[in-house]
């Protein structure tokens, strides 16, 4: 009887293992580049202390992919921040646990040559779901193409500031 149980136990974990592994990527978020850029927007937008699609997320990346944004160092001066992909994770997580975050793309700008794509990607961050736009910036993302789906190698980001303003060639407003 305890044979029986824990072979069915087993079973259950497998199967659970084997359909969530499946469940991504969507093939509908890495045929296109449409389709990649709305599921990354997708996968890190949500209210306070929901958890996000990391996941998803995961699925569009290459497994060496990194992040990077200019951040203010202690002594006030401006340095590049590099990060593997789960790194940026846990950062944002921390960050979402006591605030919404929700990014929409306003206007993108792609270039293609074979196998290599770079999308320009200008965004609004609201920190409410219908809120007022608390920020805005340009993503840099550069992506391949592989194995019949798109990837993301790198995403770069900076924000907007009162004294650079993002260029009209990349807001529509």
């Amino acid at each position: 009887m305890m044979k029986a149980i824990l072979k069915i136990t087993l079973t259950i974990i497998m199967s659970t293992q084997i359909s969530n592994a499946q469940k991504y990527p969507l093939k509908e978020d890495v045929a296109t580049i449409n389709g990649i850029i709305k599921a990354t927007y997708e996968a890190v937008s949500g209210e306070a202390g929901e958890k996000r699609q990391w996941e998803r997320d995961l699925s569009l990346h290459d497994p060496n992919a990194i992040y990077s944004f200019p951040a203010e160092n202690t002594d006030g001066k401006i340095q590049q921040t590099t990060m593997s992909l789960k790194d940026f994770h846990k950062e944002t997580d921390t960050m979402v646990a006591k605030t919404a975050f929700y990014e929409n793309e306003i206007n993108r700008e792609v270039r293609v040559f074979g196998n290599i794509a770079h999308v320009w990607s200008t965004y609004e961050t609201r920190l409410a779901k219908n809120g007022p736009v608390a920020r805005r910036g340009i993503n840099s993302i550069q992506l391949y193409y592989n194995e019949g789906r798109w990837w993301i190698i790198s995403w770069t980001f900076d924000k907007e500031k009162e004294d650079r303003k993002i260029p009209q060639t990349f807001d529509p407003q």
